[in-house]
C-alpha cells in the first residue's frame, strides 16, 4: 500500500508523530488567552438573560387600564413571560411607582400631563399606545358651554394619584376654579363618580380610561338629565396644554340605533404612554411593543388602524431600543424562533462570534509558527558548524582539528537528541549530512 493509499487519520498521525506538546502549548497559549479575553469582554457587555416575569402598574379594577393590562398578560403568556398586574389609583400613582427605585415594578400606563414634579431621568417611553379622552358628564337643565359654568357645583374629579384628578384640576384652574373655593371637589372615581351623578349626589364627574369602563359611560349616557360636555374650545386647550389632543366623538358612536350620543361631541385628552424603567431588558422591550401592536394596532372609536403604538415623544424620551424596533422591527432571531430560544441563541452568538473571529485566524497562524519554531531548532546548529569551519581555516594544525572534532562530536550528539516530528525529518537528515561533510574535511585534511 502506497502512502497515498493510506487512510487520512493514520497519514496525519504519521506526519505529525513526535510533535512536542510543549511547543504546541507555547504557540497556542497566546491564541487561547486572546479568546478567553474576548469571552470575558463579551460577558462584561452582555445583557443578562431576559427575565420571564415582569410587573406592570395599571389602574383600578374594571378600568380601561386594568382591562388593557389583562390583554397584555394573555399575550405575553404565549411567549412564556408572566405579567404581574398591580392595581393603582391611575396614571400619577403609576408614574410615582416607576420613579421610585425602591418600588418593585417594570412598566406602567401613564397619561400625558401628570409628570410635573416627578423625576423622569431614569424612565423611558416604549411608545404612545392610545388616546385617553376626557369625558365630563354633568346634570343641568340646559347644555353648559364653558368649564367655568361648573363653578360652585359638586364635582367628582377622582382620587389622589389618578390622572383624571390631575387633568381635572389643571383644566379647572385654567377656568378660575381652584380647591378651597365655592366649588366642592369629590374624591370619587369610575363607577362611584358615575353613580353619584346619576343619583344626584354630584353635579358633574370627570371620567377617563384609568378610572372608568365603557359600561359606566353607557350608563350615564342613558341616565335622564345627564349630559356629556362638549369642549367647544378644544383647539384652545390643545394650544395651551401641548400634551392634549382634540378628539371628535361623532353622534351615534356608542349606539347607532339609539343615536348615543345624540350629537357630535368635541373632546380633549392626552395620549397614554407605556413607560418603563431604563434598565428594562431590550428583549422584553421588543416583546412589550409587539404586544402593544397586537392590542392597540386596530381601529377604535378614537383612532385609525395602525395609528398606535407610535414613538411620539412628549414628556418621556423614547428609549433607543424602542426607536430601533419602530424603525426595523424585531431581530431575525426573535422573528424566527420562540422567545426563550431566540434569547438563548442571541446570547450564545454574542459570546461565540468574537471568539471565532479571534480563534480561527489564530489557529491558521499556529502551523506556520510551529514550522518556524522546529526549523529554527534545526538551523541554530548551523551557526556552530560555520564557526567550526572558520576556526579550521584559520588554524589548520593537528591539535586544532582534534579539538574541533571533539566539538563536532558534541554537536552531533546534541542534534541526535533533538526530537523532530516526521514532517521535518528531511531538514533533520540534511543537517546530519552537513555534519558528516564537516567531519570528512576535518579528518581528511582536504581543502574546503
Amino acid at each position: 500500500m502506497s502512502a497515498d493509499d493510506k487512510p487520512l487519520l493514520p497519514r496525519w498521525r504519521d506526519r505529525y508523530a513526535g510533535v512536542s506538546m510543549r511547543d504546541l502549548a507555547v504557540l497556542l497559549a497566546p491564541v487561547l488567552l486572546l479568546s478567553l479575553a474576548a469571552i470575558w469582554t463579551a460577558l462584561w457587555f452582555l445583557e443578562p438573560a431576559p427575565p420571564n416575569h415582569i410587573t406592570i402598574t395599571a389602574g383600578p379594577d374594571n378600568s380601561l387600564f386594568r382591562i388593557t393590562a389583562d390583554k397584555y398578560r394573555d399575550i405575553l403568556a404565549r411567549s412564556g413571560v408572566k405579567l404581574e398586574i398591580l392595581s393603582s389609583s391611575g396614571s400619577l400613582e403609576n408614574l410615582r411607582r416607576l420613579a421610585d427605585p425602591a418600588f418593585r415594578v417594570d412598566v406602567g400606563f401613564v397619561q400625558g400631563g401628570v409628570a410635573a414634579g416627578v423625576p423622569l431621568d431614569k424612565l423611558v417611553s416604549l411608545g404612545s399606545v392610545f388616546h385617553q379622552p376626557l369625558l365630563l358628564f354633568y346634570r343641568a337643565p340646559q347644555a353648559l358651554e364653558w368649564l367655568s359654568d361648573l363653578r360652585g357645583r359638586r364635582l367628582a374629579i377622582g382620587p389622589e394619584g389618578s390622572g383624571t384628578r390631575e387633568l381635572a384640576l389643571t383644566l379647572l384652574k385654567a377656568n378660575g376654579i381652584e380647591p378651597g373655593g365655592l366649588t366642592t371637589l369629590l374624591d370619587l372615581a369610575g363607577g362611584e363618580a358615575a353613580q353619584a351623578v346619576a343619583d344626584g349626589n354630584a353635579d358633574a364627574a370627570f371620567l377617563m380610561g384609568d378610572s372608568a369602563a365603557l359600561p359606566t359611560v353607557i350608563m350615564l349616557l342613558r341616565t335622564p338629565g345627564v349630559q356629556l360636555f362638549s369642549f367647544k374650545q378644544a383647539d384652545a386647550y390643545t394650544r395651551q396644554f401641548r400634551y392634549l389632543n382634540a378628539l371628535n366623538l361623532p353622534m351615534g358612536t356608542f349606539d347607532l340605533g339609539k343615536n348615543e350620543p345624540a350629537q357630535d361631541t368635541q373632546l380633549i385628552g392626552p395620549t397614554v404612554e407605556l413607560v418603563a424603567r431604563e434598565k428594562l431588558h431590550p428583549a422584553l422591550s421588543d416583546l412589550l411593543i409587539e404586544t402593544a401592536q397586537q392590542v392597540h394596532g386596530g381601529a377604535t372609536l378614537m383612532q385609525r388602524a395602525g395609528e398606535f403604538p407610535a414613538p411620539l415623544e412628549h414628556e418621556f424620551r423614547v428609549s433607543d431600543e424602542a426607536r430601533r424596533y419602530y424603525k426595523s422591527g424585531k431581530g431575525f432571531m426573535y422573528r424566527s424562533l420562540p422567545f426563550w430560544l431566540a434569547s438563548l441563541v442571541d446570547r450564545a452568538l454574542f459570546i461565540v462570534l468574537p471568539v471565532v473571529f479571534l480563534l480561527l485566524p489564530g489557529l491558521r497562524v499556529v502551523p506556520a509558527l510551529y514550522r518556524w519554531r522546529i526549523r529554527s531548532r534545526i538551523y541554530r546548529w548551523y551557526g556552530g558548524l560555520i564557526a567550526l569551519e572558520r576556526r579550521a581555516l584559520a588554524d589548520p594544525s593537528v591539535e586544532t582539528k582534534e579539538s574541533l572534532l571533539q566539538r563536532l562530536d558534541d554537536i552531533e550528539k546534541a542534534v541526535n537528541a533533538v526530537k523532530i516530528p516526521l514532517a521535518f525529518a528531511e531538514h533533520f537528515y540534511i543537517l546530519r549530512g552537513h555534519i558528516r561533510f564537516v567531519r570528512d574535511h576535518l579528518q581528511g585534511g582536504t581543502r574546503w
